[in-house]
């Protein structure tokens, strides 16, 4: 029995053994086959090597002078920083998000192995752990909360042993971790005040609605080269809208276009809908309310990060929705009525989580790892390695999207071409600022896994090529090397490493 209770024991931590080895696989892999981009893994890597040298992130991408602590709060990222001082790589990032998503499951398969048994802590494992939530998390870069999901599932599991403060105290550090998440911790709050407990609940409810107040209201444009919030008009509809007439129309608006009703419906599929029987499915709110509400597309669809801290939060909602059918649960068949159908209805729910696991799998980029091209390496990838090796450590660089996370550790990188305005990311008709870097390295090809239009981005492939023309007519670069549709050229006057300038065939 001891050994029994020693292997159950075991078995979270196996699964998220298990999950790191799949994320990590999958993350690098798409990084090594340059899958990966500067917005946002660049982003966040130059944010983690300017910590690693005791420095504020000030983010070249993003424009001169830009701290990325004024554009999204998350001084979570510092934490990063010894590990990337001893391993300065974007892998770095990619591996330590992958340990933090795996890490999530280790309290939610816990509580439901011990509320539910041994077949729902498998069941859970493998419905969190490839969830197309986190599926998408994993293969779009690295993003910051990733830090927040663990921090859910660890403060949800306090919740379900009734461990009312260690909840709340697990869920404050999501305040630094990005600024809209102080209202997830106002929501557990609400739930606890519901629940009666109003001490406790009061104080995160408050404590999440005022941090976030002063974060966005004080923090942010205080940092913010603007002195404003960047995001902060993403649910307002225009000059003459608001925050509190958008929220008045949510009714009507909120789930209009019908990609925001799928993707509505998506968050809580991978339960098969149990996790809409829990209120804890409420704390869900906050972030589905802001994404449905926002003006920017890409924030209803399920691509991107965004959906990652929700899936804690549902399989959380699953578990405590089927509690009662549990061991311990008042309809379990050793509970206090002997109910012979409560073992078959936790069996039947059980399954069909991981049936839906399943099926979405292929539809989702875990997909990616049953097909051969994501493991094979292209002559486009070597050619551009080949180029990418030209240019010396140390180096000013501005590289095509997809080349930027593999220059961040070495080099000073920003995009090419560059925003007509910082910050202004989809803005295709102003005129980009003029090129400041010692090298371009530009590539003509499309990406082949990014979910925006034409895999061309920030502007469409003519815009570019015209910009490319332009860096040689009127700035003095010189193409050094070309290769399938790679471009590298330098400003004259600088060494060029590897010779003189050459094509590759």
């Amino acid at each position: 029995m001891a050994v029994r209770r020693k292997v159950r024991g075991a078995a979270p931590w196996a699964w998220a053994a298990a999950l790191f080895v799949l994320y990590a696989t999958l993350s690098v892999q798409r990084h090594r086959l340059l899958r990966t981009t500067g917005y946002d893994l660049g982003i966040f890597e130059q944010a983690v090597k300017a910590y690693s040298q005791l420095r504020l992130p000030y983010v070249p991408l993003k424009g001169e002078g830009v701290n990325l602590l004024g554009d999204h709060f998350h001084p979570v990222l510092a934490l990063l920083a010894p590990l990337y001082r001893l391993f300065p790589a974007a892998e770095t990032l990619l591996l330590a998000q992958a340990a933090l998503l795996a890490l999530a499951v280790v309290p939610l398969a816990r509580w439901a192995g011990r509320a539910l048994g041994r077949a729902a802590l498998h069941a859970i494992a493998i419905g969190y752990g490839l969830s197309w939530g986190i599926a998408s998390t994993v293969a779009f870069d690295f993003h910051e909360v990733a830090f927040a999901v663990p921090l859910l599932a660890f403060s949800l599991e306090a919740l379900g042993r009734g461990r009312y403060e260690k909840a709340v105290l697990l869920a404050v550090p999501l305040l630094l971790v990005k600024e809209d998440l102080g209202l997830t911790l106002a929501a557990l709050g609400g739930y606890l005040v519901w629940r009666g407990r109003r001490a406790i609940g009061f104080a995160a409810l408050l404590g999440g609605v005022l941090g976030t107040l002063v974060i966005t209201k004080v923090l942010l444009p205080a940092l913010n080269s603007s002195a404003t919030y960047a995001y902060g008009e993403y649910v307002s509809d225009g000059p003459r809208g608001s925050v509190l007439m958008t929220l008045l129309a949510a009714p009507l608006d909120a789930l209009r276009p019908e990609v925001k009703a799928v993707t509505l419906v998506l968050v809580f599929a991978p339960t098969a809908l149990l996790a809409l029987r829990s209120p804890i499915a409420l704390l869900a709110l906050p972030t589905l309310g802001w994404r449905l509400l926002s003006q920017h597309d890409y924030h209803w669809e399920t691509a991107f990060h965004y959906s990652a801290v929700l899936m804690p939060i549902v399989f959380a909602a699953a578990i405590d929705a089927l509690t009662p059918y549990g061991r311990f649960g008042p309809f379990s068949p050793s509970g206090a009525k002997d109910n012979p159908l409560a073992a078959r209805h936790l069996r039947a729910s059980l399954a069909t989580m991981v049936a839906v696991a399943l099926v979405l799998l292929p539809s989702f980029s875990f997909g990616l790892v049953l097909r051969k091209d994501t493991w094979r390496t292209p002559d486009h990838v070597r050619a551009a390695r080949t180029l990418l090796d030209r240019i010396p450590d140390g180096a000013t660089v501005a590289a095509s999207n997809r080349l930027v996370p593999q220059l961040v550790s070495r080099t000073t990188v920003v995009l090419f071409p560059g925003y007509p305005v910082p910050g202004e990311l989809y803005d295709t008709d102003g005129t980009p600022p003029p090129p400041t870097s010692e090298w371009i390295l530009h590539d003509s090809r499309p990406h082949p896994a990014w979910p925006l239009p034409d895999g061309h981005w920030p502007y469409p492939p003519h815009r570019q090529q015209e910009e490319l023309a332009r860096a040689q007519k009127t700035y003095g670069y010189r193409i050094v090397a070309e290769a399938d549709g790679l471009t590298l050229l330098h400003r004259e006057g600088a060494v060029v490493r590897g010779g003189a300038e050459t094509s590759i065939r």
